[in-house]
């Protein structure tokens, strides 16, 4: 993990940040860890959640004006159905992305407030993988401790070098 003074402020910020405050499993995470240093091949170990790596703040930042360039583009031609909920929202706050770009975030909808989602660019639309943050994290811990897979992906969490996770294929 990185480690650096972190405001949360600076994510709230209407100028250049979210322009809303983030929610409080969002910010406990990032309180603990801003973000971790980026794998350069999605097999290297090191990925928090199958093969995703925490963002920074800065990486949050990015990645959320991707999103809101993407409604934005989606409104100006008329698109909007298609995408807004669907593919992006102004009020999705990336937690991480793999390799190849997709994202997990933070959902920030109020009718979907700390919803964990994932967005892959390979599906038209959202999933929702776990309703809180913690019960994600209690998953990702239990996948460790009795070596299953944490989703439905056959990707079983171990540790590498007793600090890192890797997500090997499961064995079938």
């Amino acid at each position: 993990p990185v480690h650096r003074s972190l405001d949360l402020r600076e994510l709230g910020r209407p100028a250049d940040g979210l322009g809303f405050a983030v929610h409080d499993d969002m910010a406990a995470t990032l309180e603990l860890h801003d973000g971790v240093v980026t794998r350069r091949a999605s097999t290297e170990p090191g990925a928090f959640l199958l093969g995703y790596g925490l963002l920074d703040v800065d990486g949050i930042l990015e990645a959320h004006r991707d999103l809101v360039a993407t409604v934005e583009d989606a409104r100006e031609e008329g698109e909007e159905e298609l995408v807004v909920g669907r593919t992006a929202d102004i009020r999705w706050v990336p937690l991480a992305r793999n390799t190849c770009g997709d994202l997990l975030f933070v959902d920030h909808r109020p009718q979907h407030a700390g919803e964990i989602g994932e967005m892959s660019f390979g599906d038209p639309e959202y999933r929702m993988l776990w309703p809180r943050m913690d019960l994600m994290l209690v998953d990702l811990c239990e996948a460790l401790e009795k070596r299953t897979p944490v989703t439905c992906v056959p990707r079983i969490p171990r540790l590498h070098e007793g600090r890192m996770l890797e997500w090997p294929v499961a064995a079938r």
